[in-house]
């Protein structure tokens, strides 16, 4: 049996944008993928626009376990970017899987 923390955390979906939010949003991504890609535990952070559905990005995070997930949330809540993009619907689903 896998231990708790031998679980890696993934997230997937998307954040749909407004249009007059749009510009915001671009302009402050750059910084929090730089800031969740230094941070110690992520594996993997991806963020793109879709091509189908027009303020639609799609989301993928990956990393090593619950306590570097949970940091990820806690620092993304007391950013710039949670402030640009506060009130914005998501559709994430959170995963729990092996290292292997």
């Amino acid at each position: 049996m896998t231990e708790l923390q031998d679980l890696r955390i993934f997230l997937e979906g998307h954040i749909d944008v407004p249009p007059e939010r749009l510009e915001q949003v671009r302009a402050a991504l750059p910084e929090h993928i730089r800031l969740t890609l230094a941070e110690p535990g992520c594996l993997s952070f991806q963020v793109s626009e879709s091509g189908d559905v027009a303020g639609r990005f799609m989301v993928s995070e990956a990393f090593v376990d619950r306590a570097a997930f949970d940091a990820h949330q806690q620092r993304a809540k007391a950013s710039a970017w949670f402030d640009v993009t506060v009130g914005i619907p998501r559709d994430y689903a959170v995963r729990v899987g092996s290292r292997r």
